[in-house]
């Protein structure tokens, strides 16, 4: 289907500079643009191949000012990146969707599952399972007893859900995640063998959150390990039992949050790093890659890197310090070498 720049414009509430009847139906990278397609441009470092570009119209943020002639049809708007993101979205939900009940499959009896569902092949739904509206269960999920799923939302192939488990509205678990294994909870004896503790809590998933690929979240010894509206979860993330994460946090991929711990909202952790156990994380902390959170962060807005990890400025001063360490013990060595002879020719 076409779209012209004059419809896009008017779809996100943006200012045309160019023609605004030229059409596009597909989508591509500013760098790679092809005509007939839209693209846009977000991070300065781009800025470069919007005047080369041979996409037909792109998207940029209402302070871009071009420092020479672009052949594209530019539509400005107040944030280009959440723009080029609703009118993805707007353009995913317009392809159909499948529906219905693939076989084999299996539904308990006590199973309720609302309207217009899609459950796919080989999909498993247990005792007192109730689904909601307009749910997409791809082939291959496990869904334990008393598992309550709400609207809108989309299990990928090969999901596990284990019992008990609540998951909201609008959220999306990616193939591979598994919601409500067991915490990791042992208690060694007096000969030092390990003996398991029960985990009898569950997982409880709010509206609007995002699994990853391959992502674990474990169920919690008593009670329940909580995410939050809005909290996205990369590809490989683990969350122990009885952990909280706040509303609209976003953790990268390879991330793990020990038994616990609370992570306030609106929180930013890159990929590869880590909190230990029982501690709690203030609202909006921005956390580098490769970093690891070893006590309790009470400031709100804190940007930290490093492991303990401490404020981001002073860990970049120290890095450079840290490149400069060979030729300081260097230095140091020769200052010792001058004294000792120094002091032999007294």
């Amino acid at each position: 289907m076409n779209f012209s720049a004059k419809q896009i414009a008017e779809l996100i509430n943006g200012e045309i500079v160019g023609d605004q009847d030229v059409t596009v139906n597909n989508v591509s990278k500013i760098e790679d643009g092809q005509p007939g397609t839209i693209t846009f441009l977000a991070n300065p470092k781009y800025t470069k191949f919007i005047y080369d570009t041979k996409a037909s119209v792109v998207i940029v943020n209402n302070d871009f000012v071009p420092e020479r002639e672009v052949q594209a049809t530019i539509v400005k708007v107040e944030n280009a990146y959440s723009s080029v993101a609703k009118l993805m979205q707007m353009y995913n939900d317009s392809k159909p969707r499948k529906t219905g009940v693939e076989q084999p499959s299996f539904i308990a009896d006590t199973a309720k599952v609302g309207e217009f569902p899609y459950i796919g092949a080989f999909a498993y739904l247990g005792e007192n399972v109730t689904i909601g509206n307009n749910v997409s269960i791809y082939p291959n999920t496990f869904i334990g007893d008393n598992v309550t799923i709400g609207d809108n939302c989309i299990l990928y192939a090969g999901v596990k859900i284990y019992h008990d488990c609540v998951i909201g509205n609008k959220c999306i678990l990616h193939a591979g995640a598994v919601v409500g294994s067991d915490g990791f909870g042992f208690a060694p004896d007096e000969n030092n063998e390990y003996t398991k503790i029960p985990q009898v809590g569950n997982v409880v998933i709010e509206d609007n959150c995002e699994l990853g690929a391959n992502t674990a979240l474990d169920r919690a010894t008593m009670g329940s390990t909580v995410l939050k509206k809005g909290v996205k979860l990369d590809n490989f993330v683990q969350i122990a039992h009885n952990a909280e994460i706040g509303e609209n946090t976003v953790i990268a991929a390879m991330s793990g949050v020990a038994g616990s711990s609370t992570v306030g909202k609106n929180c930013m952790f890159g990929g590869h790093t880590g909190v230990i156990g029982h501690l709690k994380v203030a609202d909006g902390v921005k956390l580098g890659a490769y970093s690891g959170i070893a006590g309790n962060i009470k400031k709100e807005g804190a940007t930290l890197r490093g492991t303990p990890a401490f404020d981001a400025s002073q860990f970049a001063r120290s890095w450079v310090n840290l490149k400069k360490l060979p030729d300081l013990v260097n230095q140091v060595r020769e200052l010792q070498k001058e004294i000792k002879e120094l002091k032999g020719g007294e």
